[in-house]
């Protein structure tokens, strides 16, 4: 995969969607074009007027608007650094270092794969963010997508309309209020249709579940992982992830796997 010059920018917020209680859509521009990114990929912001935010954020890349020059962050508020991005306003400034890591793979002919692949892109919670600008760029080279979105309960399902816009979506709730009850690795999909390729995005056992599934159907298979990040350079080794090939950091060599690299 080819390495993306990386830019430290003050991107200009254009608005601050809160989709329920945790979640918040930031969507960002700046006046000169957006540098490329690809799907996969991740910011680390800045997080200015905190007082025990000392370290960048890392946040997935969720979509690149490029007819309105916009870059979108989905974040989770689960501690005072993110608590203090969903404070940001209109017109307000967001350093962002980007873009960072290694994607999704988008041309497959390393993997057993049909000549027209039928991809399956699997997310739960936050972890469904990368997988709608995966899901966009596939869509414009033609391919076909099916998104398994899982989620805790119905009002915890984020973004599913525009998910809908690049693929087939199909749901499982644990609590069964939408979709199908249980787990994404519980769909009935996965016993009624192949696929060709299937990219992960999520807590770290729904991924697990995700791999060992695709080794069963010998279906290639990359996951992102969401280990703690510091620097996003490789530098502070404390993303390390034990693989086939040693420690590798997730933030410089990742964060996206395939699974036969992982010791899963």
């Amino acid at each position: 995969m080819r390495e993306l010059k990386k830019y430290v920018l003050d991107l200009r917020v254009v608005s601050v969607k809160r989709l329920d209680a945790r979640y918040v859509l930031i969507r960002l521009t700046q006046d000169m074009p957006l540098p490329e990114m690809l799907p996969g990929q991740f910011v680390e912001v800045r997080v200015d007027d905190s007082a025990t935010t000392f370290l960048r954020r890392p946040i997935s890349i969720n979509f690149v608007d490029c007819e309105k020059n916009e870059l979108w962050l989905l974040v989770a508020t689960v501690g005072d650094g993110t608590r203090r991005l969903a404070r940001l306003a209109a017109g307000d400034t967001l350093n962002c270092l980007l873009p960072l890591g290694n994607g999704f793979t988008l041309d497959i002919t390393d993997f057993p794969t049909a000549p027209s692949p039928r991809r399956l892109l699997v997310g739960g919670g936050v972890g469904v963010a990368p997988l709608l600008y995966l899901g966009a760029v596939l869509k414009a080279r033609g391919e076909e997508t099916t998104f398994l979105l899982g989620a805790r309960t119905a009002k915890d399902l984020l973004m599913t309309d525009e998910f809908r816009r690049y693929g087939r979506v199909l749901v499982t709730t644990e609590d069964g209020s939408e979709g199908e009850r249980g787990f994404a690795t519980q769909h009935s999909v996965l016993r009624q249709e192949r696929f060709d390729m299937i990219h992960s995005c999520g807590p770290t056992p729904m991924m697990k579940a995700v791999a060992r599934y695709a080794r069963e159907a010998a279906v290639g298979c990359e996951v992102s992982l969401e280990n703690l990040m510091a620097c996003g350079l490789g530098a502070c080794l404390c993303c390390v992830e034990k693989t086939v090939d040693g420690n590798l950091c997730v933030c410089k060599d990742g964060p996206v796997f395939n699974i036969e690299e992982l010791l899963w």
